[in-house]
């Protein structure tokens, strides 16, 4: 699903966001309800990045990656946490583009993401090659999700990989 986000751009840069595990649900502009397999997860475009939130009948999960005033965990290379009993991993990359290499890549993604059924992707007025996407799937017990926030201004382009899954006893004996 494409949509246009009705915000203002604001010039933030990819140096400025931030993660955060276990936020409570922010203000969204647009929301995407999905069901994979027993679990119910809700991609949701921030006017500041994105936030999913994960429901099972183990419980939830909640992931924000965005410009948060006054936030002090900076977007992380890579966390891998236990959550109750929820394993997470989450990895992050920023890729500095040429402009012409900038807009075709933009370009491939909204086209991936938005022709998705499990996708959802914002384009900021102003630039339309300024957008988030989120795009989530169940593979092999686990949750994953990808996102991608892109910054025209400074051919960066921001990609994160999540996956969640039910922690596996260790086995005795």
């Amino acid at each position: 699903m494409l949509t246009t986000l009705n915000t203002a751009y604001t010039d933030t840069r990819a140096a400025d966001l931030a993660w955060a595990l276990g936020r409570e649900p922010l203000p969204a502009l647009a929301t995407l309800d999905l069901e994979l397999a027993g679990a119910t997860v809700q991609l949701r475009l921030l006017g500041a990045s994105h936030q999913v939130l994960l429901e099972e009948e183990r419980g939830g999960c909640s992931e924000t990656v965005a410009c948060i005033p006054g936030s002090s965990t900076p977007l992380p290379l890579g966390v891998a946490k236990r959550v109750d009993d929820w394993e997470y991993e989450f990895a992050a990359r920023v890729e500095t583009l040429s402009p012409g290499s900038f807009a075709g890549r933009a370009q491939e993604l909204l086209d991936l993401v938005s022709g998705h059924p499990q996708g959802l992707a914002g384009v900021f007025p102003g630039s339309p090659h300024a957008f988030t996407a989120l795009l989530a799937q169940r593979h092999e017990g686990q949750v994953h999700w990808r996102t991608w926030h892109a910054y025209p201004q400074d051919g960066q382009l921001v990609a994160t990989r999540t996956k969640v899954g039910v922690r596996v006893p260790a086995m005795t004996g």
